[in-house]
């Protein structure tokens, strides 16, 4: 009985020792803090994404992207030149063929100068100086009229003539200035000044194709002259008051009976004017409605020996000059 005594006390001792060193190596343990209630909580970092304009079919160069071909896309990157807004893309121009399933870019579409010319106008640049522009006062967006001088050093002009040539037509720039890069009234003063500082070479205007002939002829004829005008002043001659140039090149001719063509727009551009037509002495007669062709007298033709003849004027008449010989022309 007295060793059964003394196996259980053993037994005892030695799981107390077993506890104890247990306990000493819990100890030695770094204590894990449990988790705060906002790590447990807090939701996975998201990538961050654009929206950007995709063409879903493919568009041709020169061709208006219509409003059925865009569409957004979230995109993780942020193309610096990339249109956001399917608004801003619908009616937009390409410079070249467009893919589908390809982002639209601010670099792929047509910008500049050409967007402001309306439907029927072209952009025409002519020489610019001091004196013919205003003093260098003309700014794009103003409205100016265009006169011509031709001069009498030219073989082919007898007199010397100032015309108006062009009524109330707008400046889409002038030097360096242009109306699709205008500084803010609110910053950019010094380019602004820079550029009223320094004188302009060319002037670009917004003329109908048809008057872009006249523009280009006299000016390589004569001398042009900058009218600056008010923007709320919308006078223009009356067409019907003055007789219309001939083209230089005839139309085509028609059968007997019909009526010949009226060309206007593109096809009167391509008709072209002569420069001893700027040349008019007042005979011509204004357009009128049914009005007959008044008859002309017979008038003297100097011929190249010097004789003097008589023959019938018809229609348009120009007198040519080339050194000491001088010779009517009927047309």
């Amino acid at each position: 009985m007295v060793n059964l005594s003394k196996i259980i006390a053993a037994v005892l001792v030695l799981l107390a020792i077993l506890l104890g060193v247990y306990a000493w190596m819990l100890g030695r343990k770094p204590v894990t803090p449990p988790p705060s209630p906002t790590t447990a909580t807090a939701p996975a970092p998201q990538t961050t994404t654009f929206p950007v304009v995709f063409i879903t079919k493919p568009i041709t160069a020169g061709t208006p992207i219509p409003v059925d071909a865009l569409r957004i896309e979230q995109l993780p990157v942020n193309p610096p030149d990339a249109l956001r807004d399917v608004a801003t893309a619908t009616g937009r121009i390409p410079v070249f063929d467009m893919g589908a399933n390809s982002p639209v870019l601010e670099s792929q579409l047509v910008s500049g100068l050409a967007l402001r010319v309306q439907d029927g106008e072209r952009a025409v640049a002519i020489k610019a100086d001091e004196i013919m522009g205003v003093g260098n006062r003309i700014r794009p967006g103003d409205f100016v009229d265009v006169f011509f001088v031709l001069k009498t050093d030219s073989k082919e002009i007898d007199n010397s003539q100032v015309r108006l040539l062009l009524a109330r037509k707008r400046v889409l720039a002038f030097g360096n200035a242009s109306i699709d890069g205008m500084p803010s009234k609110e910053g950019n003063n010094a380019q602004q000044q820079q550029q009223r500082s320094e004188a302009a070479r060319t002037a670009v205007l917004a003329v109908t194709i048809e008057e872009v002939n006249s523009l280009a002829l006299v000016e390589n004829s004569g001398r042009l002259v900058l009218a600056l005008r008010n923007p709320t002043d919308t006078s223009v001659p009356d067409p019907t008051l003055f007789a219309e140039l001939p083209a230089a090149l005839a139309a085509r001719s028609v059968k007997a009976g019909q009526t010949p063509p009226v060309l206007s727009g593109i096809d009167k551009a391509h008709a072209g004017l002569a420069v001893t037509d700027f040349a008019a002495l007042g005979d011509r007669k204004p357009r009128a409605v049914n009005a007959s062709t008044p008859i002309r007298t017979a008038v003297p033709v100097r011929t190249s020996s010097g004789n003097t003849t008589p023959r019938p004027r018809s229609g348009n008449e120009v007198e040519m000059i080339r050194g000491d010989k001088r010779e009517t022309l009927s047309y």
